[in-house]
């Protein structure tokens, strides 16, 4: 790896193009090297992983607004549209739009943090589009997603974007752009306008994530997929963008991060050395946001201690400082703790998670989110009586650790009884986790899909889509790596009107 300084300049000392870290993205994008088996498996594991929870959302509303929106642009060589019959064809952009939506609205896929957070498989959808579009090869899409992940994971290692309100998908928006371009074999210097035309236009706050957050938090890496695909189009037809993008003197970071005086390192994989980035990142076993997975497992853990509920005074989850301002009480929503609060809410708030897992034993990513189910009295007395406490000691394990994969991701539970007793326990990462007790394989990311997939599809159309999955890097065409689910589902799509 070589660490690459990034800081700010006046437009009379604009870096040298070579110098710039757009440059170097697109450089890197450009590298073709050869993939390790372990990370193209990986690859593999996280197409199947998108496609279960992306299945299990098809008839929320968000999904089917995405779709309604997709289906007025079709497109005969086109993309497909996950869960509609792979001979209804759309523009690419749109049909990664769509698509992009289903699988982030369960919040269920995975995560990566550095100094950033990011979920990298929210590329995924955009570049299957894109490879549908263009009769791309199985090996040409992994190469790309590798690429992908390989840009946002180090970008999100590098450049912190939440301690400025910025949201993650600022680092989305090139990293896609960059997989695209590494899966179409552009030139470095298509592929550098494109980013920067990307990272121009999906810096955005990250008051999509807090207070009443809504339908948009499943929509900003949709956007961020539609950007980079135009970006892409435009620098292929010979246009350029506003540039130098990270270094110049209003660019984003010196209006948007840490401004004129700003100084960050980033490093990236030289010429010819391995991208393997993904094999950093992690997936969901449970419908909620990461910082809620492992206080989950802990809820599961604690019951057995805790044989009535009602009995319990108090409950403290102490965590590490990004739990408690992200999910917890720390980020001073009392959405976090109202029963009438949106599903997108409700999946970042630890409180409610760890009460909900704590009287339950199981989490649904339907379920555990049923209004009448959260509604109940003894629920919400039990929730309203959890709250998170930031503590040094895990906020050690988390900003200390030897590397981004021993990360401690959990924290520790006091429970008070109403007796006076005190019931306690803690969970390091996930049971999921790399490093958990168990670590998501490919058999697991398989029976994830099918749980979540079963009553949606036949038995053949999965076995199907997991066999196309399981030999990508051979196949000379990826127009069918698609799931097409029963048609019932979309009987009402007609209802939602809108311009298109």
């Amino acid at each position: 790896m070589i660490a690459h300084n990034v800081k700010v300049f006046p437009s009379k000392l604009t870096p040298a193009i070579e110098d710039q870290l757009a440059w170097k993205l697109a450089s890197l994008a450009a590298d073709r090297v050869e993939l390790d088996r372990d990370v193209k498996d990986m690859v593999v594991n996280r197409i199947i992983d998108n496609m279960g929870v992306a299945v299990a959302s098809l008839a929320r509303k968000p999904v089917r607004v995405a779709r309604t929106q997709a289906i007025a642009f079709p497109k005969d060589g086109g993309s497909t549209l996950i869960g509609l019959p792979n001979n209804q064809r759309y523009h690419c952009n749109w049909a990664g739009w769509a698509n992009a939506v289903a699988v982030r609205e369960l919040d269920f896929h995975d995560s990566f943090f550095g100094r950033e957070f990011s979920h990298p498989a929210d590329c995924i959808s955009p570049l299957i589009a894109v490879a549908q579009q263009m009769d791309c090869r199985g090996a040409d899409l992994i190469n790309g997603i590798v690429t992908s992940y390989e840009i946002q994971v180090n970008l999100a290692k590098g450049i912190p974007l939440n301690s400025h309100n910025i949201d993650h998908v600022g680092h989305l928006a090139p990293a896609i752009t960059g997989g695209i371009g590494a899966m179409l074999h552009l030139d470095t210097a298509i592929i550098y306008q494109a980013i920067q035309q990307a990272v121009h236009t999906c810096y955005s706050t990250r008051q999509s994530r807090r207070g009443m957050m809504s339908s948009w938090k499943a929509y900003a890496c949709a956007h961020a997929g539609k950007m980079a695909m135009e970006a892409i189009d435009r620098a292929m037809r010979g246009e350029t963008s506003p540039s130098p993008i990270y270094e110049g003197e209003v660019s984003v970071i010196a209006s948007m991060l840490d401004g004129p005086k700003a100084s960050y390192e980033v490093s990236l994989p030289a010429a010819g050395e391995p991208k393997r980035a993904i094999m950093e990142t992690f997936t969901k076993e449970h419908s909620a946001a990461y910082h809620g997975q492992a206080m989950i497992d802990l809820a599961f853990k604690m019951r057995e201690k805790i044989t009535d509920t009602n009995q319990i005074e108090e409950v403290v989850l102490k965590t590490k400082h990004y739990t408690h301002r992200v999910t917890g009480s720390g980020a001073n929503d009392p959405q976090k703790m109202d029963p009438s609060a949106t599903r997108e809410t409700l999946d970042h708030s630890v409180m409610f998670m760890f009460a909900i897992a704590l009287e339950d034993g199981t989490w649904h990513h339907d379920h555990s989110y049923d209004k009448v189910r959260i509604s109940r009295p003894d629920t919400v007395e039990l929730w309203q009586k959890v709250r998170t406490e930031e503590d040094p000691e895990w906020n050690r394990r988390y900003e200390y650790a030897p590397t981004y994969l021993e990360r401690s991701h959990g924290g520790e539970a006091v429970i008070t009884m109403k007796d006076g007793s005190i019931v306690r326990d803690e969970i390091h990462v996930a049971n999921a986790h790399p490093g958990g007790l168990v670590p998501f394989a490919r058999k697991n990311y398989v029976e994830k899909f099918n749980t979540l997939a079963t009553n949606l599809a036949d038995a053949k159309e999965r076995n199907r889509f997991i066999e196309l999955c399981e030999s990508l890097d051979k196949a000379h065409s990826v127009k069918e790596l698609n799931v097409v689910v029963d048609g019932a589902l979309f009987l009402d799509d007609d209802s939602i009107m809108g311009i298109f």
